[in-house]
């Protein structure tokens, strides 16, 4: 199975960043977390994402605050899939992330999850994965089934709460 890179542009990223590991451990991915900063360290990004492919990537997750042009920088030098985190910050609530994320220009496409969803990018990530990985598609099917049956528990509780008043 190819592996997927989770690159933060900050390590004050991580608290966001943990929720994607959790759930590509949850589905057994491989995965590479690293700090590379589209700004900081440009030339380490760039070269991260041109070699991705080779290296055994099969996708990228991009978590970034503010300016956030991570996601940008590494899928202007990879055709694989990236994945944007956009990551709240003090200043403007992530909404700077946000658009700076999903802001692309043609042919640099970025997906984009919602602010602070990396659990979203994770599951993304395995859902591109399992296009070529049975036993990983079975996972997210079991996953989305599991949630069904959640919410159709939640409803029955619900109506036994109404019928009492």
């Amino acid at each position: 199975m190819k592996k997927v890179a989770i690159i933060m542009g900050s390590d004050s990223d991580f608290p966001v960043v943990s929720k994607a590991v959790l759930k590509l451990k949850e589905f057994n991915i491989p995965y590479e977390v690293h700090v590379m900063s589209a700004h900081r360290t440009p030339d380490a990004a760039i070269n991260f994402s041109a070699n991705a492919k080779q290296n055994g990537f099969g996708v990228i997750i991009a978590a970034a605050g503010m300016a956030a042009h991570l996601a940008g920088v590494l899928a202007a030098k990879t055709t694989l899939p990236v994945i944007g985190i956009p990551c709240k910050s003090a200043q403007l609530d992530g909404m700077d992330a946000l658009l700076a994320t999903v802001m692309m220009p043609t042919g640099i496409p970025v997906a984009t999850v919602a602010v602070d969803g990396a659990a979203n990018a994770a599951i993304l990530a395995a859902e591109i994965l399992a296009l070529s990985d049975d036993k990983l598609a079975e996972k997210l099917e079991k996953m989305k089934a599991d949630m069904e049956q959640g919410v159709a528990l939640k409803d029955a509780a619900m109506q036994v709460k109404v019928e009492s008043l």
